[in-house]
């Protein structure tokens, strides 16, 4: 039966065993491959390069804001994995004249890891899923910070310069980091400019490697007009992928907060 089903109000018809997968969302793509899926995943993304092989074996089904409809249609995918943000609600409204479409909708740790518990569910893997989460929980615990909090933003974005708000998943790790966002009160992903940063007493920049490709030449380019902001490259896969790669993430931020001691 087409539907949509959203994260927030997950409703799984009875019996439901979908049997041909497309995921239109990275992180969620890696996910699968880590909870053991292979021959199910039918269709990926061009930004879906993890895991390698799949990227270069499996059907791709477009961007994740320019998907192929008609491409998905031939795929004849009993369930389509999206995401608020990543997708556009009118191609995922077409997907769902068609087949089954499960929406994710990501703004904390807490969202991924429920979300991680419902993908579970939806492609019967529920234990896995259920005992990845549990790995996460259990590494994201060990995290030990000192009680020293630094002002920080995070760039997502260059020409314009565009930051992560409060509203964003970057942002709740960001604060699990023990950096608190100075653009806490912005929503989504505000522009911004170097004298906002500058007024904003900003003691630490992050740049991240995705969307933007931030590189060394960048961090010259910022340093001169933020002498006393320290600024560094990031992993945005760790910051902004919320599936399997949570896994890495709590050792990725134990080596960051290293660095900056």
């Amino acid at each position: 039966m087409a539907q949509i089903i959203y994260q927030q109000h997950l409703m799984i018809p009875a019996g439901f065993r979908p049997g041909r997968i497309v995921s239109l969302v990275p992180s969620i793509t890696e996910l699968l491959y880590d909870l053991g899926l292979d021959e199910e995943v039918a269709g990926i993304t061009k930004f879906c390069v993890h895991p390698e092989s799949w990227f270069h074996s499996k059907p791709r089904v477009g961007g994740t804001k320019t998907v192929d409809i008609e491409k998905i249609r031939s795929l004849q995918p009993d369930l389509v994995l999206a995401n608020k943000e990543e997708n556009v609600q009118a191609q995922v409204e077409a997907l769902a004249t068609f087949c089954t479409v499960y929406v994710t909708d990501i703004a904390t740790l807490d969202d991924a890891l429920e979300m991680i518990r419902q993908v579970g569910v939806l492609i019967n893997r529920e234990t896995k899923a259920a005992a990845m989460v549990g790995r996460i929980l259990h590494r994201f615990g060990g995290l030990q910070f000192s009680d020293t909090r630094l002002s920080a933003a995070y760039l997502i974005w260059r020409n314009p310069y565009m930051a992560a708000g409060g509203d964003t998943y970057i942002s709740d790790l960001m604060e699990l980091c023990g950096f608190d966002n100075v653009f806490i009160d912005e929503l989504r992903y505000p522009e911004i400019t170097i004298e906002r940063l500058q007024l904003e007493n900003c003691k630490l920049l992050l740049l991240s490697s995705e969307p933007y490709p931030f590189k060394q030449q960048h961090i010259d380019e910022l340093q001169q007009f933020l002498p006393e902001t320290k600024i560094m490259l990031v992993d945005g896969e760790i910051f902004s992928w919320y599936g399997s790669r949570l896994l890495q993430a709590p050792d990725y931020f134990r080596q960051l907060k290293e660095k900056l001691a």
